[in-house]
């Protein structure tokens, strides 16, 4: 009897062991968020306080699983499969991927508001601490001897910001001349010492690895850094960048078929609570909403010139993957793999 009673305890602290944090033991649903590189730590909180309001509200105990990577690869995962209730991605393309691939209806973007985006970032620089290589603008990462930290932008969603952020800047400068801009994205691309797939692999070459004079980083992942290693990093925000834009979106054709799509839709309409607004805030992302956005101003600089993507210089997502980030675009035609 007292054998049972221990091998029953053993095999019940195994299971508590096992289970993530953010899938109870006996749920009554599972709901799949694919979403990207940096997103871990903002949805291992939220995932948390929407299981709270969903038990409240529905009286269902629910269990969230997670899955992030580098964005287009996502986006490529659930194209070939991965049955996601929900994606929550870098870039708007991406789920148009998706939604071209006939799992998600067309108008999805126009379901949530502002463009289907709970939060917004931007691109900073993160450098050691004192800034020994005087890093203070998007020119200085063209300069010779200046080792540069950057995901792929093939891969990477934060990587093609990062690029298209340096590409309006050299466009600023050099007044639209397209050779000067491409000379100066090679330059800044010929710095590059590691090519990471996702955001998060770079940041774990420049912070843990050690490698790099700078990193180009989401403004959040940037500051999470920061927290993790306070004492040896600084940030550097450049005075203009690009407003990243990260969408969500339900994807139709799994969600329909699993009969989770009141869950999923709920989900994503809780990004815009005020509860999940300043969840999102405490992750150094920028709130959707302007009166929780002030909340956290302390942390954004809020007069950076924000380029966006719909500007006519890039002329919105489709025109510019194509035009820079297809094989044989712009991008390839400029980095010489090491």
């Amino acid at each position: 009897m007292l054998k049972t009673l221990f091998f029953a305890l053993a095999v019940a602290i195994g299971l508590t062991l096992a289970a993530p944090l953010s899938a109870p033991l006996f749920a009554d649903v599972e709901l799949t968020n694919v979403s990207y590189d940096p997103t871990r730590e903002l949805y291992e909180d939220f995932n948390k306080a929407f299981q709270k309001y969903w038990q409240d509200k529905k009286k269902e105990t629910i269990s969230v699983v997670q899955s992030h990577g580098g964005s287009a690869k996502q986006a490529r995962s659930v194209i070939e499969g991965n049955e996601a209730d929900v994606v929550t991605l870098a870039l708007a393309i991406d789920i148009t991927a998706i939604e071209a691939a006939g799992l998600i209806k067309p108008g999805w973007q126009a379901k949530l508001p502002n463009n289907s985006s709970p939060y917004t970032s931007t691109i900073v620089f993160l450098t050691r601490v004192g800034n020994p290589k005087k890093i203070k603008d998007w020119g200085d990462l063209a300069r010779p001897g200046v080792g540069v930290i950057t995901p792929n932008p093939k891969t990477s969603g934060g990587a093609r910001w990062n690029y298209l952020a340096a590409w309006a800047w050299a466009s600023a400068k050099y007044k639209g001349d397209e050779k000067a801009i491409r000379d100066y994205i090679k330059k800044v691309f010929d710095n590059v010492l590691v090519l990471d797939s996702g955001a998060r692999g770079s940041t774990n070459t420049f912070v843990q690895n050690g490698q790099g004079d700078v990193l180009l980083a989401w403004e959040n992942e940037a500051y999470l850094s920061l927290a993790e290693r306070p004492g040896e990093l600084e940030i550097v925000t450049p005075p203009t960048s690009i407003l990243a834009e990260p969408p969500v979106a339900v994807v139709d054709t799994y969600v329909d078929k699993k009969g989770t799509r009141e869950l999923a839709t709920e989900y994503l309409k809780y990004l815009y609570s005020d509860q999940g607004q300043r969840i999102a805030g405490e992750h150094y992302y920028r709130p959707s909403n302007p009166n929780i956005l002030k909340e956290f101003g302390k942390y954004f600089d809020l007069s950076i010139k924000l380029i966006t993507i719909d500007d006519p210089l890039f002329g919105g997502w489709e025109k510019t993957q194509k035009l820079h980030f297809t094989d044989g675009g712009i991008f390839d035609q400029l980095y010489t793999k090491k």
